[in-house]
């Protein structure tokens, strides 16, 4: 099999690393941190859906087999571990609040009191999307690369890579300071870094930086059973005692201190309970978000550079990584990623 570069070890270049490393691939994954999600990944709220949310372009594509391939890669990783816990989700106002879609369901104040049992004020109505799970991001990203390696994959952290390396009109691999990292295939799963690593084959990729704001609390395990998304807050566990809190996104650090510090009052306004709770620190990732869904594919005609960059990554990089090593290793377009594919602008 031709070697393949792949470029980013967040959730999706890990997957795709995995699942050509699986197929027999020989794959080498480039990250420029120390350890794996050490970018965006690992600010990620992690919140996994199949229904729900908004899909736009192609996700809408490859919605219906998300559940399947996370259930998938825990028979596959059993140090992986799925919180399915279920969402509860309501606007305030009940009218958006009254259609359910598939796989949902709308529910009373009873009920909701009965699955988040310490709301102080469980509204009138809510959505519940018992399918809906979260994962620890930062743990699944490294529990992928890890497998990766012990597939044959060659992971290298520490490993900026500056530019394509370009030889007679074709991409031959990758350079690095370490030098050059030779590939049939250069696969650029870095986020907001593609467009600008793209830039010498003239694709004008339309991916923009969304930034988003978590904070770390500590909190009774047990507290928020769900993942709660209410007017203004979303909150979940990620594992026993630690909850992740969506911050409204400001500028400027002592205003990033407050709108922090803002959550986690409501937080404890929203929960009985919850006045041991403490914040352990707050980061700000840049979402990878393209213009028009998810792009993946080919961007030069001799198939020497593939990118893969999507929001929400957390829920679509397990499929996404399989249908890529897919089409990579059978040279068949995968009938599920059509409409995601790289356009010009």
């Amino acid at each position: 099999m031709p070697a393949v570069v792949v470029v980013g070890a967040g959730i999706v270049g890990s997957s795709v690393a995995y699942h050509l490393a699986r197929r027999g691939v020989p794959v080498t994954l480039l990250e420029q941190g120390p350890a794996p999600a050490t970018g965006v990944t690992g600010d990620s709220f992690a919140w996994v859906r199949g229904a729900g949310g908004h899909w736009p372009g192609g996700a809408q594509d490859l919605r219906e087999h998300i559940l399947a391939d996370y259930r998938r890669l825990e028979n596959e990783l059993p140090h992986i571990t799925v919180r399915r816990t279920g969402s509860l989700t309501w606007t305030g106002t009940p009218a958006q609040d009254s259609r359910p879609g598939p796989g949902q369901f709308r529910i009373g104040r009873s009920d909701i009191a009965a699955l988040e049992p310490n709301l102080r004020h469980p509204p009138d109505q809510a959505i519940h999307t018992p399918s809906d799970a979260g994962v620890d991001p930062t743990a699944l990203t490294q529990a992928l690369v890890a497998a990766a390696g012990a597939h044959g994959a060659t992971v290298l952290h520490n490993t900026a890579v500056t530019s394509l390396q370009v030889t007679g009109g074709r991409v031959r691999g990758v350079l690095t300071a370490t030098g050059l990292h030779a590939a049939a295939t250069v696969v650029l799963t870095a986020g907001t870094g593609v467009p600008k690593l793209c830039e010498p084959l003239s694709a004008n990729l339309a991916i923009a930086a969304s930034p988003a704001t978590l904070a770390r609390v500590t909190a009774p395990p047990g507290l928020v059973k769900a993942i709660v998304a209410g007017p203004g807050f979303e909150v979940r566990e990620v594992r026993d005692g630690d909850l992740l809190l969506v911050v409204p996104h400001v500028e400027g650090t002592a205003a990033l201190e407050q709108a922090a510090q803002d959550a986690l009052r409501q937080l404890k306004t929203t929960f009985q309970g919850s006045d041991q709770c403490r914040l352990l620190g707050y980061s700000t990732g840049q979402r990878p978000m393209p213009a028009h869904g998810p792009v993946i594919g080919f961007v030069t005609n001799d198939r020497s550079v593939y990118v893969a960059a999507m929001h929400s990554a957390i829920s679509l990089a397990p499929t996404a990584g399989r249908l890529i090593a897919d089409e990579l290793v059978t040279g068949s377009p995968a009938h599920e990623l059509r409409r995601c594919r790289p356009r010009a602008h």
